[in-house]
């Protein structure tokens, strides 16, 4: 018994700091991800149109012949972690040329992950990736035990830097411009989700988006329903060179801490999570007077993120519960739970929400007057 109690201990001891080491070491999967995705791997395995071994692609990479070991170290990582897969891959014999097949040797495929981030594909997350993994936010991180012993209602991020994350971006044109991609291959995702939340603008004549940046979620919304009148809503420096504009789409710049142009329905796409309760309780009451008057075709729709830690898959509780700890130290803001939710929605002056998750970790929240 005595024997049984401390394999047990041995036991639990060793799964603790397995758990503690993968935590710790998770950044060398991205690292690794991010090399290969500098290097066009991924593009050069799409490309290749079959399995490509790792001659291939060492000579496809013009490789020094001593990484082409390294490289099969970084993709077995990423085998191990989803982003590759390995199969057989018919080779030709140097002696017998006519014959196509004669041996097969293991070659790398894409997967579905992988797939997300070929470049030449419509739905690319590549420049959302490549932002995350280029960002480095140790350098603010760092100040953390700083910034929790300080009175000051102000993210992580102005805490290390001295300037809020919009005022860092808009510093730097290249940065600013590098985070636009970034959002914009991230609301290309909308696409996909539109398909399950078709009904959402039918007997909608009017929409705002709100925080629409260059108008890509709009677009994909009129591509859908052509007769739906649109309005991409955001900062005025934001809108200033946007293109497109016509009879049924219009750029207009403001604050919509002030006021909303008025519409059938308001939309919120990953906006509130970026912002506190109070906040977005200015937000949400700014919209309920954009929609009064509209009837019961008034409504605010909300695409955002709802906690759920009892119903929810565990990975995808973590990447939700990741989006919290990076809107807290980014913004100030906050990835909210359904009761969350429903109490900033009665505050706001809204009798009605309905919600409907969509797009793999996000929600549809339709609020209503």
């Amino acid at each position: 018994m005595a024997s049984s109690g401390k394999g047990s201990v041995e036991s639990e001891l060793h799964h603790a700091q397995i758990h503690l080491y993968m935590q710790a070491y998770n950044y060398v999967s991205s690292m690794a991800l991010k090399s290969v995705m500098e290097l066009g791997i991924i593009d050069i395995i799409h490309n290749h149109g079959k399995p490509i071994t790792l001659p291939e692609l060492a000579s496809a990479l013009k490789l020094h012949p001593s990484k082409v070991s390294v490289l099969g170290r970084f993709l077995r990582l990423l085998i191990h972690n989803g982003y590759f897969s390995k199969t057989k891959a018919p080779l030709k014999n140097p002696k017998e040329e006519k014959k196509v097949v004669v041996e097969e040797e293991e070659g790398y495929v894409l997967t579905p992950a992988s797939k997300l981030l070929v470049t030449s594909e419509p739905l690319c997350l590549a420049p959302y990736i490549s932002f995350v993994l280029s960002s480095n936010p140790e350098y603010y991180w760092k100040s953390s035990k700083k910034w929790f012993t300080e009175d000051k209602e102000v993210s992580l991020f102005e805490s290390a830097t001295g300037v809020s994350f919009y005022e860092f971006f808009n510093k730097d044109p290249t940065m600013l411009k590098t985070f636009q991609e970034a959002m914009e291959a991230d609301s290309c995702m909308f696409k996909v989700a539109l398909k399950e939340c078709k009904h959402v603008f039918e007997n909608v004549g009017s929409l705002v988006d709100v925080g629409g940046g260059n108008g890509s979620v709009t677009k994909l919304i009129q591509e859908a329903f052509p007769h739906l009148k649109c309005i991409v809503f955001d900062q005025p420096e934001v809108v200033a060179n946007c293109s497109g504009s016509d009879e049924m789409l219009n750029f207009v710049g403001g604050d919509m801490f002030m006021s909303i142009p008025s519409a059938d329905a308001v939309l919120l796409k990953w906006i509130l999570h970026n912002w506190n309760d109070e906040q977005c309780l200015k937000i949400l009451k700014n919209c309920k007077e954009a929609i009064v008057g509209k009837g019961k075709n008034g409504k605010v729709i909300i695409i955002d993120i709802v906690i759920d830690e009892v119903s929810d898959d565990p990975k995808l509780t973590e990447v939700k519960l990741d989006y919290d700890l990076i809107m807290l130290a980014a913004f100030n803001g906050k990835e909210r739970e359904k009761k969350e939710w429903e109490k900033l929605i009665y505050e706001a002056g809204f009798s009605n929400s309905k919600i409907t998750p969509i797009c793999g970790f996000k929600s549809l929240i339709e609020v209503y007057l």
